[in-house]
């Protein structure tokens, strides 16, 4: 697995993290590329943290305008519509690996017609004892 530290792996022989990942977007975006966002950003992390393809836990938070407020020129870009999405995961992955992570979730999303300025991705990370996900521990 990418980017995972070893005081991590034994963990992950018995189960597999599972990230949870809340996306705040204007309502008409959801209604036309809904399912194609969900599935790009999954494949984002599937493919830059490793994660096991049916680790697909997502909330889709859908606004109206002007409930989803950001300056649109912070940190240097031309922001128009932001999408937020936040990915809360168990505290195992290196720099390197979040930030290419962040990097395949804004190129899938390019490759739907979002524009990068859009994104705000952010990662909130705790540790394996903070989960449940129907299943009782060993």
């Amino acid at each position: 697995m990418l980017g995972v530290s070893d005081n991590s792996r034994n963990f992950l022989s018995k189960e597999s993290p599972v990230p949870l990942v809340q996306i705040d977007l204007d309502r008409s975006l959801a209604e036309r590329l809904g399912p194609q966002i969900s599935e790009g950003v999954h494949q984002a992390l599937v493919d830059g943290l490793g994660m096991d393809p049916t680790d697909k836990f997502q909330i889709f938070r859908t606004h109206a305008p002007g409930e989803l407020v950001a300056d649109p020129g912070y940190n240097g870009v031309d922001r128009r519509d932001l999408i937020s999405i936040q990915i809360q995961m168990v505290h195992m992955y290196d720099v390197t690996t979040k930030w290419a992570t962040f990097d395949l979730i804004a190129k899938n999303l390019a490759d739907l017609g979002i524009r990068n300025d859009d994104l705000l991705i952010s990662v909130v990370e705790n540790g394996f004892e903070d989960w449940y996900a129907g299943k009782s521990r060993n």
